[in-house]
Protein backbone atom coordinates (compact mmCIF):
# COMPACT_ATOMS: atom_id res chain seq x y z
CA UNK A 1 0.00 0.00 0.00
CA UNK A 2 1.21 3.31 -1.12
CA UNK A 3 2.32 5.51 1.41
CA UNK A 4 -0.08 8.75 2.43
CA UNK A 5 1.46 12.39 1.24
CA UNK A 6 1.99 13.73 4.57
CA UNK A 7 2.85 17.84 4.19
CA UNK A 8 5.98 18.93 6.54
CA UNK A 9 5.26 21.77 9.34
CA UNK A 10 8.54 22.75 8.06
CA UNK A 11 9.07 26.08 6.32
CA UNK A 12 10.53 25.48 2.71
CA UNK A 13 13.79 27.27 3.41
CA UNK A 14 13.51 24.91 6.47
CA UNK A 15 13.36 21.66 4.03
CA UNK A 16 16.22 23.53 1.55
CA UNK A 17 18.70 23.65 4.02
CA UNK A 18 17.95 20.50 5.53
CA UNK A 19 18.22 18.97 2.19
CA UNK A 20 21.89 21.21 1.33
CA UNK A 21 23.13 19.62 4.72
CA UNK A 22 22.69 16.15 3.80
CA UNK A 23 24.20 16.58 0.53
CA UNK A 24 27.23 18.26 2.07
CA UNK A 25 27.92 15.25 4.61
CA UNK A 26 27.16 12.82 1.48
CA UNK A 27 29.64 14.85 -0.47
CA UNK A 28 32.66 15.26 2.58
CA UNK A 29 31.55 11.23 3.68
CA UNK A 30 32.55 10.28 0.02
CA UNK A 31 36.05 12.80 -0.15
CA UNK A 32 37.33 11.27 3.10
CA UNK A 33 36.29 8.00 1.93
CA UNK A 34 38.36 8.14 -0.80
CA UNK A 35 41.51 9.96 0.00
CA UNK A 36 42.06 7.70 3.00
CA UNK A 37 41.47 4.55 0.54
CA UNK A 38 44.10 6.51 -1.12
CA UNK A 39 46.30 6.97 1.98
CA UNK A 40 46.25 3.77 2.63
CA UNK A 41 46.87 2.00 -0.99
CA UNK A 42 50.57 1.99 -1.03
CA UNK A 43 50.24 0.32 3.06
CA UNK A 44 52.03 3.67 4.50
CA UNK A 45 49.51 6.76 5.64
CA UNK A 46 51.49 9.64 5.85
CA UNK A 47 50.47 13.11 7.54
CA UNK A 48 51.13 14.80 4.65
CA UNK A 49 48.60 12.69 2.85
CA UNK A 50 46.28 14.29 5.55
CA UNK A 51 46.85 17.47 5.49
CA UNK A 52 46.79 17.21 1.99
CA UNK A 53 43.01 16.24 2.25
CA UNK A 54 42.24 19.78 4.40
CA UNK A 55 44.64 22.05 2.30
CA UNK A 56 42.15 20.41 -1.16
CA UNK A 57 39.37 21.07 0.71
CA UNK A 58 40.48 25.03 2.19
CA UNK A 59 41.48 25.76 -1.31
CA UNK A 60 38.20 24.16 -3.04
CA UNK A 61 36.05 25.75 -0.13
CA UNK A 62 34.27 22.15 0.02
CA UNK A 63 31.85 21.79 2.66
CA UNK A 64 32.30 24.78 4.76
CA UNK A 65 30.14 23.76 7.53
CA UNK A 66 32.87 20.90 7.95
CA UNK A 67 35.78 22.21 10.19
CA UNK A 68 39.03 21.06 9.50
CA UNK A 69 39.43 19.26 12.85
CA UNK A 70 35.96 17.26 11.97
CA UNK A 71 37.86 16.37 8.70
CA UNK A 72 40.90 15.18 9.81
CA UNK A 73 39.35 12.85 12.61
CA UNK A 74 37.03 11.82 10.20
CA UNK A 75 40.17 10.97 7.54
CA UNK A 76 41.59 9.19 10.96
CA UNK A 77 38.89 7.15 11.76
CA UNK A 78 38.27 6.14 8.05
CA UNK A 79 42.14 4.96 7.82
CA UNK A 80 41.44 3.20 10.63
CA UNK A 81 38.60 1.17 9.45
CA UNK A 82 40.34 0.56 6.07
CA UNK A 83 43.32 -1.14 7.49
CA UNK A 84 41.15 -3.49 9.93
CA UNK A 85 38.64 -4.27 7.28
CA UNK A 86 39.00 -6.93 4.49
CA UNK A 87 36.53 -4.97 2.11
CA UNK A 88 36.23 -1.81 0.27
CA UNK A 89 32.11 -1.97 1.02
CA UNK A 90 32.42 1.14 2.88
CA UNK A 91 34.52 2.86 0.46
CA UNK A 92 32.10 1.78 -2.60
CA UNK A 93 29.02 3.19 -0.26
CA UNK A 94 30.58 6.35 0.50
CA UNK A 95 31.37 6.89 -3.16
CA UNK A 96 28.41 5.60 -4.63
CA UNK A 97 26.02 8.86 -3.77
CA UNK A 98 28.16 11.17 -5.99
CA UNK A 99 28.55 8.64 -9.14
CA UNK A 100 28.11 10.95 -12.02
CA UNK A 101 27.58 14.61 -9.89
CA UNK A 102 29.88 17.43 -10.24
CA UNK A 103 31.70 16.83 -7.28
CA UNK A 104 32.23 13.47 -8.68
CA UNK A 105 35.24 14.92 -10.37
CA UNK A 106 36.21 17.26 -7.44
CA UNK A 107 36.78 13.51 -5.24
CA UNK A 108 39.01 12.30 -8.32
CA UNK A 109 41.19 15.54 -7.87
CA UNK A 110 41.67 14.88 -4.31
CA UNK A 111 42.37 11.56 -4.52
CA UNK A 112 45.07 11.90 -7.24
CA UNK A 113 46.70 14.61 -5.17
CA UNK A 114 46.44 11.90 -1.92
CA UNK A 115 48.81 9.86 -4.51
CA UNK A 116 50.65 12.12 -5.45
CA UNK A 117 51.59 14.14 -1.79
CA UNK A 118 54.39 11.53 -0.67
CA UNK A 119 55.93 12.28 -4.03
CA UNK A 120 56.18 8.28 -4.77
CA UNK A 121 53.16 7.33 -6.69
CA UNK A 122 53.08 3.46 -5.92
CA UNK A 123 51.14 1.08 -8.06
CA UNK A 124 48.67 -0.09 -5.73
CA UNK A 125 47.79 3.83 -5.55
CA UNK A 126 47.22 3.90 -9.43
CA UNK A 127 44.69 0.53 -9.31
CA UNK A 128 42.95 2.48 -6.22
CA UNK A 129 42.57 5.69 -8.60
CA UNK A 130 41.14 3.54 -11.20
CA UNK A 131 38.91 1.78 -8.81
CA UNK A 132 37.44 5.58 -7.47
CA UNK A 133 37.15 6.94 -10.94
CA UNK A 134 35.26 3.10 -11.91
CA UNK A 135 32.26 3.70 -8.72
CA UNK A 136 32.43 7.74 -9.39
CA UNK A 137 31.41 7.10 -13.28
CA UNK A 138 29.19 4.58 -12.79
CA UNK A 139 25.67 5.57 -13.34
CA UNK A 140 23.38 5.78 -10.41
CA UNK A 141 20.42 4.76 -11.99
CA UNK A 142 22.55 1.46 -12.98
CA UNK A 143 25.02 0.27 -10.47
CA UNK A 144 24.95 -3.33 -11.88
CA UNK A 145 26.58 -2.11 -14.96
CA UNK A 146 29.42 -3.97 -16.46
CA UNK A 147 32.72 -2.24 -16.60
Amino acid sequence: MARPYTRSNQPKSALVAEYLEQQDEEAMQALVAACAFMAVADGQVQLVERDELLNFVNREGLVPPTSRCDIGEMFDSRVRELESARSFDGVTGALRPLAGSPLASAVVRCAERIAAADRDLHPSEVDALRFIRRILTTSQADPGRSR
